[in-house]
């Protein structure tokens, strides 16, 4: 029977419209055996037809790569991506801008690179558009130490409060906001929230991620009540809001489209970049660096929510680490003991010294002496011995970079630290130096550029400026803009730093009545902004 059909395939592949004789003959002996079938395909034009039926049946089609299965990350995300773009000019003018700075895409992406393999994963155990991946593109560029004027911070750019509601530990040893993985979690239990909130409005979510919930609400019922539309589109929101859900729709498009628009995003493999260690308690990092055989430096980079040099006493305590160093560290741990992960010293309390100005020395917590020495109070008496954990090498190390360091240990008898300030647009190096109150060539030097080179947007400087009090920081340039009752004393204590410093930053004094809508210019410590 199979092979009657086969024949009737072929002939009707060979163009026939009726049954040819050759085929007719052979279904009217009813005859199956092989000498019948060997004269029928003796038939030229039936053999060659058998054998063009015979090959189409025989072909299997390639098997389509799933997008788990793509070489590339961003092929991955692209054939994923389900959100509607329209076409309007708000999305076109945040699109042109990207275009236009191809750098700055480039630039993204390799800050990237460690991270978007863990959040796409995360993102589709959830079913959620792949969109979000991009999502900290538009907050914070992908940088892990961003931080705002609302004092928010990480790559998801948290708020202190929400980080806290979403289960963020903020406090003097680990900021959560700023922990890649604890963060990412975080962000997408709130966009989930949000999602189910305005009834499975993704742009609707998407705004109220960036200006909250209740002033989203509050627009779709003033619309809602002037019979208005209430999609996205049509809401009054703020200016930021209003470019925010643009900025994600317009990335989301030029990845979709890359061919067309001629952008090449830098490629990231398809595959886990990191790999999470858990401890069971604290460890020194420099000692945790060693013992994965890479840099302090690059394991800072992944572990960028400890504020200072080991992970928190009451934990996290895990580390995310290349794959090749995680199998290095494992072959560590099982040749050290958590002993060995603290370097301890014995202090002998004098007289007039309290738990505080002790771990203030030592940089460390009362608490943590508290729990090494078995106190309930906070009662010592002179003379007593303390054991207290402390770091293995000078703190500076645990907060700059290798080329940073080398300036810093340069510079540190001078007081000088460094300030990464973002090129804004229309600034000048002069503009930036009488700002800063630097020399214009240093300015240029620090940064192996010629006076009169122009500046791009978004470009990144660094300033020397000196300041005994914040050598080793990590500063951030944050435009905080005047609330009606505000004051100098109030706006310090928010950001934590000191009057004077303002006054110092803005070339104003505290006689000075601050104006609501005025801009003041803040350097934020982000390792000391925990708040």
């Amino acid at each position: 029977m199979k092979k009657t059909l086969t024949l009737l395939s072929a002939a009707l592949l060979s163009g026939c419209q009726t049954t040819p004789d050759w085929l007719s003959n052979w279904q009217a002996s009813g005859d199956d055996s092989q000498a019948q079938e060997q004269r029928v395909t003796n038939n030229p034009a039936a053999k060659k037809a058998v054998a063009e039926v015979e090959l189409i049946e025989s072909y299997t089609p390639p098997k389509e790569l799933l997008p788990s299965e793509e070489a590339d990350l961003w092929q991955r995300i692209r054939r994923q991506l389900r959100l509607t773009v329209p076409d309007n000019r708000r999305v076109a003018v945040q699109r042109n801008w990207y275009l236009e700075h191809p750098e700055y895409l480039e630039r993204v992406a390799n800050r990237a690179r460690p991270f978007l393999y863990m959040i796409v994963e995360e993102i589709e155990k959830r079913d959620m558009p792949l969109e979000l991946a991009l999502l900290p593109i538009v907050e914070s560029a992908f940088d892990p130490f961003a931080y705002s004027h609302g004092r928010a911070s990480g790559v998801w750019q948290f708020i202190p409060s929400t980080a806290r509601h979403y289960g963020l530990d903020i406090n003097w040893w680990y900021d959560g906001r700023r922990d890649v993985y604890a963060a990412t979690n975080a962000a997408l239990d709130y966009l989930e929230a949000l999602h189910n909130y305005f009834d499975g409005d993704w742009l609707n979510a998407l705004a109220a991620y960036n200006s909250g919930e209740g002033r989203v609400a509050h627009a779709i019922r003033k619309n809602r009540n002037a019979h208005k539309p209430t999609n996205f589109w049509a809401l009054d929101l703020p200016r930021e809001t209003r470019a925010y859900v643009p900025k994600l729709l317009a990335l989301a498009d030029i990845l979709k489209n890359a061919d067309s628009y001629n952008i090449t995003w830098a490629p990231i493999s398809n595959q886990a970049q990191l790999a999470m260690v858990e401890l069971p308690s604290q460890i020194d990092l420099a000692k945790a660096a060693e013992m994965a055989d890479m840099s302090l430096e690059e394991l800072q980079r992944y572990n960028s929510g400890y504020n200072r040099w080991a992970t928190a006493p009451e934990g996290p305590h895990r580390l995310l680490l290349p794959q090749v160093n995680a199998a290095q560290f494992h072959l560590a741990l099982a040749d050290t003991s958590p002993d060995d992960w603290l370097t301890w010293t014995r202090h002998k309390v004098k007289s007039g010294e309290n738990l505080l100005l002790i771990a203030k020395h030592y940089n460390t917590t009362p608490e943590v002496i508290q729990q090494a020495n078995n106190i309930r109070g906070s009662l010592i008496h002179a003379g007593d011995y303390l054991l207290i954990p402390v770091a293995t090498r000078d703190l500076d190390e645990y907060t700059l970079s290798m080329n940073e360091r080398r300036e810093h240990k340069q510079n540190i008898k001078h007081g000088v630290y460094r300030i990464d300030y973002t090129v804004q647009h229309g600034d000048t190096l002069w503009d930036i130096s009488r700002a800063y109150k630097v020399n214009l060539r240093s300015l240029a030097r620090w940064n192996s550029m010629a006076p009169t080179d122009p500046l791009r947007p978004g470009q990144k400087l660094a300033i020397w400026m000196n300041d005994t009090s914040r050598q080793g920081a990590v500063i951030r340039k944050v435009t905080y803009e005047v609330r009606s009752g505000d004051s100098l004393a109030r706006i310090a204590q928010r950001f934590n730093v000191t009057i004077g410093q303002i006054e110092k930053w803005n070339q104003i004094t505290r006689k000075n009545y601050l104006q609501p809508g005025q801009q003041l210019t803040l350097l934020i410590d982000v390792m000391s902004s925990s708040s």
